[in-house]
């Protein structure tokens, strides 16, 4: 196939490539706008992660998962792309972007970009064709434009909901057909039954590859093929999305085909190229589908994450995806958080540990942060105990809390504005990290500017406080993704002891894991030697302290 002028082949990579190098991967997601900023705009972006990359070798990460940085209005923060075979200005430049991926691969970590298929940007060139062409136009064929209900077409062609609130239809002022978006009207979804499309989005992947990423995660993965009739749905989309139940715009059966063939390009580049599916979908077997052995490589356990602070939920979670992903030889990748949902720190601070925030805003309960982070600590060290990959969120490895302060007038997250305020949205997951204490804006750029204000509680937790001091959270995550590789839990087989309401106790490659749940310490096994602990002295005089978690050998 022959390269655009603006692409390249990488001959080199300087990767050790080892069978299934994901299967047991520890895979650390950049949100490029709040990572680090290089150049001072108070935007995140590439040469941030540029001057970064040792940060990162130092943590342990065998990869790294970049959300969007592509050319974008920015309608949500990148996830409505106008141009997928370019960078956003916001964020530097093709050549950054390369430098970027050399500067990894030389540290022998690998790289995955997001790819955002359900849709594009209202300012992509192919929706402005769409809109000035005719209805049934070949043009208007790449997304679903429908015929209104009504006298007079003046009713939406159906009643589904935004994932962000209101309506999921927008009517074109033009001719008076309605056009779909699951989520902002900025955000038209594509019609993934148009060959086109498919042929369009092939073409992207390759573009890609032939720079030498290592993968892609791909946005809403469940959600690219819609019922063909369009149904009424008495439900609201974003529930349904969030909790994984099915409704006929999420997780139908020819969405696979587009997944096979997605695996036939990457598999034309060998090298062990993934595809990750962002994948919202209940039962565990519904999601094991993505991941049969030619379609993609990882599927996010979303259910693992979302059962909170509850151990025989916990279990549950696991052996469920375990056991599911096991059937059609896949490995498991667990999460705790990333871009989309309040921190783990603080959803395990509230009254009730399990519950599922959208948001935490100023007038809603507020976080007891002490008892967040142990919390959080002790299902870290559970979660990188268990056989399968691990992602970890930017910032987690610091133990930053989610921002539950924002005020209106600094938000951005359209699920807020669409909502009404009723949803606080996003926002205070995304708030940009703290490298230096006693730097402008937290060392997150030269001048001090931040897209979001930080909270005061960053300050005590940035890079520069934390980093050789033991005990402290950075450090705990350093020594656990080490202790985890050492130990090839990830590639090992998990055996349970004992699960109770208070207690998780597991094995895995001869190391034993326990998790106390309770609000009073648990006695140890005699003679057992602690590995590591998920914070300093949760074991004393014998015993594991409350809402703390060990490894022991």
């Amino acid at each position: 196939m022959a390269l655009r002028p603006d692409e390249r082949v990488d001959p080199s990579r300087q990767l050790v490539v080892r069978g299934g190098w994901w299967r047991d991967a520890v895979i650390y997601q950049i949100y490029p706008r709040s990572f680090a900023d290089g150049n001072g705009d108070g935007m995140g972006d590439l040469q941030g992660v540029i001057d970064h990359l040792d940060y990162l070798e130092r943590l342990g990460a065998d990869a790294i998962w970049l959300s969007p940085f592509y050319v974008s209005p920015q309608a949500d923060a990148g996830y409505d792309v106008a141009d997928y075979r370019n960078v956003d200005p916001l964020f530097g430049t093709l050549d950054d972007f390369d430098r970027m991926l050399d500067g990894a691969h030389a540290r022998g970590m690998r790289v995955i970009v997001d790819l955002v298929p359900n849709h594009t940007s209202a300012e992509h060139a192919w929706f402005g064709d769409a809109l000035a062409a005719a209805r049934n136009s070949a043009e208007r064929g790449r997304y679903i434009f429908r015929d209104g209900r009504g006298a007079s077409g003046e009713l939406p062609p159906n009643n589904w909901q935004s994932v962000f609130g209101g309506p999921a239809w927008t009517r074109d002022g033009t001719d008076g057909q309605w056009y779909l978006h699951l989520f902002d009207p900025g955000q038209p979804d594509l019609n993934w039954r148009n060959p086109e499309v498919i042929a369009e989005f092939q073409d992207i992947l390759r573009f890609w590859l032939n720079r030498g990423v290592d993968g892609f995660r791909i946005d809403v993965a469940h959600g690219l093929i819609k019922h063909d009739e369009l149904p009424d749905w008495h439900q609201k989309a974003g529930q349904l999305e969030g909790g994984g139940n099915r409704g006929p715009m999420w997780d139908q059966d020819d969405v696979h085909d587009i997944y096979r063939g997605w695996n036939a390009v990457l598999a034309e580049y060998g090298g062990d190229r993934i595809l990750v599916a962002e994948a919202w979908v209940s039962p565990a077997e519904r999601l094991s589908r993505y991941v049969r052995s030619d379609e993609m490589q990882q599927a996010f356990n979303f259910d693992f994450m979302t059962v909170g602070w509850n151990p025989v939920e916990m279990r549950r979670a696991i052996d469920s995806a375990l056991s599911t992903n096991a059937a059609v030889g896949a490995t498991t990748t667990w999460v705790l958080s990333n871009h989309d949902v309040v921190r783990h720190a603080s959803r395990f601070g509230l009254a009730d540990p399990t519950r599922w925030p959208s948001g935490i805003g100023p007038d809603e309960e507020q976080p007891d942060a002490t008892l967040g982070l142990r919390r959080a600590r002790a299902a870290t060290l559970l979660m990188f105990a268990l056989p399968g990959s691990a992602y970890i969120y930017e910032g987690e490895e610091l133990g930053l809390p989610e921002h539950t302060t924002l005020p209106a007038t600094v938000r951005q997250d359209p699920s807020f504005f669409r909502t009404n305020g009723a949803e606080a949205g996003r926002d205070g997951c995304r708030v940009p990290l703290p490298w230096r204490s006693d730097a402008p804006g937290l060392g997150f750029g030269s001048t001090g500017a931040t897209w979001l204000p930080q909270p005061e509680a960053f300050a005590e937790l940035a890079v520069n406080l934390q980093e050789g001091v033991a005990g402290s959270t950075l450090e705990f995550y350093r020594e656990a993704i080490a202790q985890r590789a050492r130990l090839g839990l990830g590639r090992g087989r998990l055996s349970w002891n004992t699960v109770g309401a208070e207690l998780l106790d597991l094995r895995n490659e001869g190391i034993r894991v326990l998790v106390n749940f309770g609000k009073a310490p648990l006695e140890l096994p005699a003679g057992s030697h602690v590995l590591l602990e998920s914070e300093a002295r949760a074991v004393a005089d014998g015993h594991l302290a409350a809402d703390t978690a060990v490894w022991l050998q």
